[in-house]
């Protein structure tokens, strides 16, 4: 077999216990058979007896499903002890899946033959599938070394994924399947110099094959220090091929660029387009997409096919997925990979895995296709009107929640569900604490960070603030927030107290101001715990600058900390999670409110950083109620109409300073509403685009990577309407 691209020419030394007995033909159906049925019990929080189960077989599906438990307990909880186990565990299943596709090509008669894929594709798969896991914990172990090393994990997923998919193309169109009516081909992708991503089909099988065209031998795992360098990248001896030779229908990867841009987008819509606030990848209507893709079931119902196609869709979806979430201040670390990724395939790939909701493919691309709609793009506003199809994720919801009732996971996508419907009480009341939790700790440490979230929208601030600290119990991730936000919940009860004409609630902001002192005096203790990729997390060092500017303001004037606070900071908080877009008006106009209220012993002048934060969350608030010409009025406004280094100038070091670039942002929505959207006034819609791109020219600000997404997902929106 020719080599194409390199999918492991060197491999670390990891855990021997795989065992040494190889899997048959025979066998393999019935291995893989009883893996799934015990991987089916994570889906349902019942992750003991998921382990209990594949602690039975020793096949690579076996530790593949062990493998997964652990993972989802690391990806759910951040837990440092959980990564580490999740490390040894991919270790094991790595390595077994890599031995077993070795034998299978060392002994074709006694392996499995496939009328679609080369000999020992599942276990590339099951490879490939480690190789994504542990490309995630790589990330979360909180070193730039590792976090390096999951990015080239990565790429050597992708290289067997993308094998994998071709050979699956080819087998379509001998039976005359072939690409979606008008998709138009597009040039082959490159990964890195002089390395294709197709070959023809005498020069495929590549990154399928363990060893370098037999040269290797199972001695010549251990060079660990060739770790980070690839297998021949090409060979001069091969044409390249200039397009596509046809095109997969459901899992098709002709829209992926890894290096350049996206290639155009179908114009095919989401049956829900009536819809008008929704998810955004331009015009994408992948659900749709791939709702109108062949049923892999009526391809084939080999059970082991079915699990190499579901599991390429998944793995790959996510992939594509992930790649196109990097926040920007990653792009050069993703350079060095030749990595870009494609949100609008990796969703419809995803919807396509979605179609297995009996396997732990379908389940697992379900619950990040939900999450991802009702989760972090949920956050943005410059969006199609085709975007989020509301009746299909409601549908797959109700799926699942019915195929597994005992699971939690599915009832916090529920509750996200109804936030975003603006239904926050119905939201908080499903994810109260309940008589029968999660047997998952990381589970619950979720529903009560998501119930806090909604509390904090509702402005239930002793609520809100008893159950932010309730998270600190059950995860270490962030304790500096939690205690942060809690802290800020007690500035606005002292601040409520101080305006109360009651004198029963006035008589209680002392013990408020008290409580929030301590609770911020704690914060520092715990801020630079955790680390992303060897740098402090995002929103420890947001709340490090704010005390910082508190604590001296606080000496400047001889005050108490508490009446050194700025305009409402837990608002503040609310505007980077993205709480306006889920309030309905009522809540809209108590946070208004809360941004009048101000210390009861005030300077006798507002600090211009204050000011121009004011500004920004009214302005917003005002775009939420409607009221175009009142946020466009407080968006360009004069606290907002300066830049960064000018703010520094007038409020000190420790200044608020990313109102100003935000503010573009917001005034980019303003344009897009006021122009119609997607199908409106192209003035108006290029007036969008030269805020967006004051944005995107900005300096580094606060949590600048949270704003980003919102920035690139309107970039692309504006693109899909044909304005750059």
């Amino acid at each position: 077999m020719k080599r194409m691209g390199g999918w492991l020419s060197a491999k670390t030394p990891l855990p021997g216990n795989i065992s040494s007995k190889s899997l048959t033909a025979l066998d393999e159906p019935h291995a893989l058979r009883e893996a799934l049925a015990a991987a089916a019990h994570i889906m349902n929080d019942d992750v003991d007896l998921a382990e209990a189960e594949l602690s039975k077989g020793t096949s690579p599906f076996h530790k593949l499903g062990r493998a997964t438990t652990t993972f989802l307990r690391a990806t759910l909880g951040f837990e440092k002890e959980v990564i580490e186990q999740a490390n040894i565990r991919l270790a094991e299943a790595e390595e077994s899946a890599l031995e077993h596709q070795k034998r299978a090509l060392r002994d074709p008669s006694t392996a499995r033959q496939s009328a679609i894929y080369p000999i020992g594709s599942e276990y590339a798969l099951c490879h490939a599938e480690t190789q994504l896991m542990s490309a995630v914990v790589a990330v979360l172990n909180e070193s730039l070394t590792e976090s390096l090393r999951g990015f080239y994990k990565l790429r050597k997923a992708f290289q067997t994924l993308y094998e994998i998919s071709e050979a699956e193309r080819r087998y379509l169109e001998t039976k005359g399947v072939s690409g979606s009516a008008g998709r138009s081909k597009t040039s082959v992708a490159t990964l890195g110099t002089g390395t294709t991503l197709a070959a023809s089909e005498s020069q495929s099988s590549g990154v399928l094959t363990p060893t370098d065209s037999g040269k290797r031998n199972d001695g010549d795992d251990d060079d660990s220090d060739l770790e980070f360098e690839d297998a021949r990248e090409g060979n001069s001896d091969l044409p390249t091929p200039q397009e596509y030779q046809g095109h997969l229908e459901s899992l098709d990867f002709s829209k992926m660029d890894i290096k350049g841009e996206p290639s155009g987008h179908s114009d095919n819509k989401s049956s829900d387009s009536n819809h008008t606030e929704g998810v955004n990848v331009p015009s994408t209507g992948a659900a749709a997409q791939a709702e109108n893709d062949i049923d892999f079931r009526d391809v084939t119902s080999d059970e082991i096919d079915l699990f190499i196609h579901s599991g390429t869709a998944l793995c790959y979806g996510l992939l594509q997925l992930m790649l196109s979430m990097i926040p920007p201040t990653f792009a050069k670390l993703l350079s060095l990979f030749s990595f870009k990724g494609d949100r609008t395939n990796g969703l419809r790939l995803l919807w396509s895995a979605t179609r297995f909701k009996t396997n732990i493919n379908g389940a697992l691309a379900s619950l990040i296709t939900l999450g991802f709609h009702n989760g972090a793009i949920a956050f943005c506003d410059i969006l199609s009107i085709d975007a989020l199809p509301r009746q299909r994720l409601s549908g797959l919801l109700k799926e699942m929640r019915q195929m597994y009732p005992k699971s939690k996971l599915w009832l916090l996508e529920e509750a996200r569900e109804l936030s975003a419907d603006h239904q926050l009480q119905k939201a908080v009341d499903i994810t109260a604490p309940s008589s029968s939790p999660s047997p998952l700790k990381q589970v619950e440490a979720l529903r009560t960070f998501e119930r806090s979230l909604n509390l904090m929208y509702l402005h239930r601030y002793a609520d809100c603030a008893a159950s932010f600290l309730k998270c600190i119990e059950l995860n270490n991730w962030s304790h500096a927030l939690y205690y942060y936000i809690a802290g800020c919940c007690h500035v606005e009860l002292y601040r409520q107290a101080c305006a109360s004409s009651d004198p029963d609630t006035k008589s209680a902001a002392a013990t408020h101001a008290a409580r929030a002192t301590d609770l911020l005096n704690t914060v520092p203790a715990h801020t630079g715990k955790k680390r992303f990729m060897a740098r402090q997390l995002p929103f420890d060092v947001f709340i490090s600058r704010k005390l910082a500017k508190w604590t001296a303001r606080a000496a400047a004037r001889s005050c108490d900390l508490i009446d050194a606070v700025g305009p409402s900071p837990l608002e503040e908080m609310i505007y980077f999670w993205s709480g306006y877009r889920r309030m309905a008006a009522a809540q809209l106009r108590d946070s208004l409110a809360a941004l009048a209220r101000s210390p009861p012993n005030p300077a006798p002048e507002v600090a211009a950083d204050d000011q121009a934060v004011t500004a920004l969350l009214t302005g917003t608030i005002s775009r939420f109620l409607g009221d175009l010409p009142g946020a466009k009025k407080q968006l360009t406004s004069a606290p907002l109409s300066t830049t960064p280094a000018a703010l520094r100038t007038a409020a000190g070091a420790q200044a608020d300073t990313w109102p100003v670039p935000v503010a573009h942002y917001e005034l980019a929505v303003v344009y897009w509403e006021e122009a119609g959207r997607e199908k409106g006034d192209r003035e108006v819609l290029r007036k969008c685009s030269e805020e967006l791109r004051a944005v995107e020219g900005a300096e580094a600000f606060d949590l600048d990577a949270r704003v980003g997404l919102k920035v690139t997902t309107a970039r692309e929106t504006l693109r899909g309407c044909g304005v750059s």
